[in-house]
């Protein structure tokens, strides 16, 4: 399981993507083949290092990166499309599936995501996780995206958590950086490369 730091806390936030769902392998391909449609290429890289960020801001950055005129609305529909067709191979996240099973009933959990509702509800009905959360953040309900505080800081205030008795689950830099400004303490979700083999 999953260490978490020392301390008791009164809520769990999670990030969706990455940290409850294991979606972002499938997330990359999604993007890839949307991107392509449109002559736009995207790495691996450059993919998980802007994991946490809203998919708008993806477009337009790549738009004004690579001088192209993406139509934000139409990638980003196409991208939640083709994702939504590998829908059946997505799994959870095993070490912060047992935390939420551990905790659930306990304290209050919310979701805190820059993807859309819909990709977010999409994927914890397929897990069978929609229910654990009481709250739901996801892109368009607050101002500013992670690394910007603010969505954890509205997940508090909707679960009625003073922001420093929180426990944010995050697997993004951009997401610890929004727990850190926000003044909650946080584990890190180690991402698809760094976890240890499944063992038979």
């Amino acid at each position: 399981m999953l260490s978490l730091p020392p301390g008791e806390f009164d809520a769990y936030l999670f990030d969706c993507d990455g940290t409850v769902a294991d979606s972002m392998p499938l997330h990359f391909l999604a993007w890839r083949q949307a991107l392509g449609e449109w002559g736009c290429e995207l790495s691996e890289e450059l993919f998980y290092a802007w994991g946490g960020r809203a998919v708008p801001d993806i477009i337009t950055d790549l738009n004004a990166d690579r001088g192209l005129a993406m139509p934000v609305a139409v990638v980003a529909d196409r991208h939640l499309e083709l994702y939504q067709e590998m829908l059946p191979k997505l799994a959870a996240v095993p070490g912060v599936l047992e935390h939420i099973e551990d905790a659930h009933g306990r304290i209050p959990f919310a979701i805190v995501s820059g993807s859309s509702r819909t990709s977010v509800t999409a994927s914890l009905t397929t897990l069978g996780l929609l229910d654990r959360f009481e709250v739901m953040v996801c892109d368009g309900d607050y101002p500013r995206p992670k690394p910007a505080p603010d969505p954890f800081l509205l997940a508090a205030r909707r679960l009625g958590v003073d922001p420093g008795r929180c426990l944010v689950f995050e697997d993004a830099d951009n997401g610890v950086r929004a727990a850190q400004a926000a003044g909650m303490a946080w584990v890190r979700v180690p991402g698809p490369q760094a976890r240890p083999a499944a063992r038979g």
